[in-house]
């Protein structure tokens, strides 16, 4: 395929003018006429996952996170980000990232996260000016769970095994508010529409805090709930193009656990 007619499918549900201001998704690095016969599907574009499709012979890295995301001031190899745009421009890798574009998707990044947790008729918990666009889904499970068996759940889901937690005003949850990425901003709005949870990546102490008696809250990794965005990729792609998703894609903080040892 032309780099162009990929990005037409992508854009076709995650359009550049759906996502936020200070954002930077679209084209980072490449040329849309080139000829693409594989893509890698990734979370962040690091240098080892830039190494991953010089290897496996992608022409494409579609990520969720921009590579150029505030921007480079010089090209000079000192960094991470200035060694992944250099590899890349040096071996013909296009870079394309749909971040808040996708975000801002009912069927993108928060609504995969639904679909795997098995919540049902979810819809956009912030809306913008249409049904299928605004930050945040919120919609219900089938059946009520004790949130124990839910937090044991959602840990499987997201293979992870690191979740802070408020309890929520109930043992049994059933309505459920999930936002992928940094979204605690959106607590009030998922209050505000009686959600039992609230699922997010990376409150801060005092906004966990203030969820204390209101709304119960799961808090995860950044990455973690995020990386589902290379099946929305891949579904988008399906049957268009060879799309691999990347091994080297990993969330870049460790986390230590007693278990573990000094």
């Amino acid at each position: 395929m032309i780099l162009n007619d990929i990005i037409h499918i992508i854009e076709s549900v995650a359009p550049l003018g759906r996502q936020e201001e200070w954002d930077n998704s679209g084209l980072q690095i490449g040329n849309g006429n080139a000829d693409i016969k594989s893509v890698l599907l990734t979370t962040d574009v690091t240098l080892s996952v830039v190494e991953e499709a010089i290897e496996q012979h992608c022409q494409l890295i579609l990520s969720h996170h921009p590579l150029l995301y505030r921007g480079l001031k010089s090209i000079c190899g000192n960094t991470d980000q200035e060694n992944c745009a250099i590899t890349a421009i040096k071996n013909d890798i296009a870079i394309y990232s749909a971040h808040t574009s996708m975000d801002n998707y009912i069927y993108g990044v928060s609504g995969k996260m639904a679909e795997k947790i098995g919540i049902q008729s979810y819809r956009v918990l912030v809306p913008q000016d249409n049904d299928q666009y605004g930050l945040g889904v919120i919609g219900e499970l089938p059946v009520a769970m004790p949130f124990n068996q839910l937090l044991a759940h959602v840990g499987k889901v997201f293979s992870t095994d690191t979740l802070r937690y408020i309890k929520p005003l109930k043992d049994e949850v059933k309505t459920i508010a999930l936002c992928g990425g940094a979204g605690s901003e959106f607590m009030k709005d998922a209050i505000q529409q009686k959600a039992d949870l609230f699922i997010t990546a990376d409150f801060k102490y005092h906004s966990l805090q203030e969820a204390v008696g209101k709304i119960g809250v799961i808090d995860m990794d950044h990455w973690v709930s995020e990386h589902f965005t290379r099946e929305v990729f891949a579904r988008l792609l399906k049957d268009k193009v060879e799309t691999l998703v990347s091994s080297k894609d990993r969330s870049p903080i460790g986390y230590w656990h007693k278990e573990m040892g000094a």
